[in-house]
């Protein structure tokens, strides 16, 4: 899932398209920077330290998105149903604080 479809998920989850359109920006900025550092952290948590290093590699080679999440992919055969998890769980978090 892209960082695109991340933000529409959210969007249209969590009621966001009453707002202004400068603070859905805001709130779709801040709410897709911490998604992507707990999906992050928790990816580097299931790498072993080859694999952390040939992502740094790959990261240093300035690959596309699409390599990285390939790489991902084979690395952790889980790495979906993890991401969506994360998003799942971040979308709960936020509706109850709605």
């Amino acid at each position: 899932m892209n960082q695109d479809q991340i933000q529409k998920t959210l969007m249209e989850e969590l009621g966001l398209a009453d707002l202004p359109q400068d603070k859905q920006e805001q709130l779709l900025v801040k709410m897709t920077e911490v998604l992507l550092k707990r999906i992050f952290v928790e990816t580097m948590d299931k790498l072993n330290e080859q694999a952390r290093d040939e992502y740094e590699k790959l990261i240093d080679q300035e690959s596309t998105p699409d390599q990285v999440e390939t790489f991902l992919k084979t690395n952790i055969p889980t790495y979906e149903s993890l991401v969506q998890k994360i998003i799942d769980d971040f979308k709960t978090e936020m509706k109850s604080n709605l």
